[in-house]
């Protein structure tokens, strides 16, 4: 009963700060409230820092068989959404520019229909982050990664109850196909055969940077120049797609920055220890090359 309670003046008070959910929603699974999406992020949050405190002095699972049919899973969700987006609108007669929520008729609840299944997919890819904790891939679990995996799912709620179709189209459909070339990457990358011919990693980083200043363009567009969408939202989404795009920028300056020098290599120090406590690299210098020896 008191749960009852306080989901009652959640969804009170959400439906306060938002105003009147959209009508053709309703009843839509995980929809009506808010709690399911807020305990399972709590659920998320919780099981990378238990499942850290877990593996701690425990072996990584490989996982193989396990990724292959997940990422093959996502790459195939992913692929049918960025079609099913593409055949809708241009079902409705989506204007690129502009697209308000109620003119398309039918072709409207047909993009909700997609976009529901764009919003259900964020929680299914937070086993992305599952499968690094018990691969051990620390390094793999940054704040950009969890922030943008617990948000996108949270924010997708909300799109959903209020702006189901109409613009909010776009971004799903530029993620879908970034994600159809990701999650088939990182399914290829699995196979120990097929790695040397994945070359186009620090492309993918690129694209996605591009998928969030296009999406950002064509956003404030609608903002330019009108045509009933709801100004806060896309306010609100540029917003949370300028902080995407200083953080992936942050993440790929450091992960493909310009390698170091021949002289920056000479002066690296003897003895450099990892940190995490799993091994040392032992340098040393000899006839102008670099033997590096893994301590066992």
């Amino acid at each position: 009963e008191h749960l009852k309670t306080f989901d009652r003046e959640v969804n009170a008070f959400v439906d306060y700060m938002f105003g009147p959910r959209d009508a053709r929603v309703r009843g839509w699974f995980l929809l009506d409230s808010y709690l399911p999406t807020f305990f399972l992020t709590g659920a998320y949050l919780l099981c990378i820092w238990l499942g850290n405190k877990f593996m701690k002095d425990r072996p990584p699972f490989s996982l193989r068989a396990h990724l292959i049919v997940y990422n093959l899973g996502i790459t195939l969700l992913s692929l049918y959404m960025l079609i099913e987006l593409i055949l809708a609108t241009w079902e409705g007669g989506y204007n690129l520019q502009c697209q308000n929520l109620h003119s398309a008729g039918e072709a409207d609840i047909r993009v909700a229909k997609v976009l529901w299944w764009y919003y259900f997919s964020k929680v299914i890819e937070f086993m992305d982050t599952i499968f690094f904790v018990l691969r051990k891939k620390s390094s793999q679990i940054t704040f950009l990664h969890v922030y943008h995996h617990a948000t996108m799912f949270n924010i997708w709620w909300c799109v959903l109850n209020w702006i189901p179709c109409g613009q909010s189209f776009f971004g799903p459909t530029l993620n879908s196909f970034i994600h159809v070339l990701m999650y088939s990457y990182y399914g290829l990358s699995v196979i120990p055969s097929m790695r040397k011919y994945l070359w186009w990693k620090k492309y993918l980083t690129q694209a996605q940077l591009i998928q969030f200043l296009l999406t950002i363009v064509h956003t404030l567009s609608a903002a330019v120049k009108p045509c009933g969408f709801p100004f806060g939202c896309l306010m609100f989404q540029s917003s949370y797609m300028a902080t995407l795009v200083i953080l992936f920028i942050n993440f790929y300056i450091k992960t493909y920055r310009k390698a170091p020098s021949r002289t920056a290599i000479k002066e690296t120090p003897v003895t450099t220890e990892i940190k995490n406590g799993f091994h040392k690299d032992y340098f040393a210098a000899a006839n102008g090359f670099l033997n590096n020896k893994k301590a066992q």
